[in-house]
């Protein structure tokens, strides 16, 4: 089993090595590793090239970050798929052990697990706690998601499926894994352990501006599937994370 990690990037050089390093430290070695790059010019092309010969990269202009996305999902030939963003890194370096063991199941075709943001400068400090908890069918419907840098999809249902909306400016991962696992109903498991640690990227996605075009686009996910939502779903959506923040 190979699992093919993608990583996209701009201007990443203050974070991206701690990313590499991240991926590369992990007792599982089939891997495939693929970084997007925009076409940075803040030194992150010396540090992609610094590991090149252990992992694929390139650099080269892009229409937003699910176009991004979408350009290493056509690198991409694992069974098993992942993507890491370059302000992420893995809890652990048995994160991907622990993927492959769930994915050993034939009928398994998404697996995801908790994420934790840490401060920007000092990683050991957490800031917020993500615990995904165990999967139904029915979370959606309660305004429920897992945390998509914590999610690996089965490359078949990717190439069955579609990859990510790029007409969305926010909200393709939501529409994706509400395709897979909603709409699809792809079999997902749940590992209860924090396998990513995220750096907070500040406050502005709490702006009353931004979570009302956050929740048009929420409405747009279900709507461009042909599923219906609760009356209650996409309030319910933002206020979930009111829980992270206390835990």
């Amino acid at each position: 089993m190979t699992i093919t990690l993608i990583t996209i990037c701009y201007n990443s050089a203050a974070t991206i090595e701690d990313t590499i390093k991240s991926v590369l430290a992990q007792d599982f070695k089939d891997i495939e590793y693929i970084i997007k790059d925009g076409g940075s010019t803040d030194g992150t092309l010396d540090i992609l090239k610094k590991y090149e010969d252990q992992l694929k990269w390139v650099s080269k202009k892009d229409k937003g970050i699910y176009s991004a996305m979408n350009q290493g999902l056509e690198l991409a030939s694992g069974e098993i798929i992942g993507l890491l963003n370059a302000d992420d890194f893995y809890a652990d370096n048995e994160v991907l052990s622990r993927v492959a063991k769930v994915f050993e199941d034939s009928k398994v075709g998404a697996a995801y697990s908790d994420l934790q943001y840490v401060d920007s400068q000092d990683t050991n400090k957490i800031i917020r706690n993500w615990q995904a908890g165990t999967y139904d069918h029915s979370n959606f419907l309660k305004g429920w998601m897992p945390p998509h840098p914590t999610f690996f999809l089965r490359k078949e249902f990717y190439d069955r499926f579609g990859f990510f909306r790029e007409e969305f400016a926010s909200a393709g991962d939501y529409e994706l894994m509400l395709r897979m696992l909603y709409k699809h109903e792809i079999k997902a498991v749940y590992i209860p352990i924090v396998q990513i640690k995220m750096r907070a990227g500040g406050v502005s996605n709490m702006s009353l501006k931004n979570r009302i075009r956050a929740n048009k686009e929420d409405r747009k996910a279900w709507k461009i599937n042909g599923i219906k939502p609760k009356w209650y779903t996409l309030w319910w959506k933002p206020l979930s994370k009111v829980f992270q923040w206390l835990n």
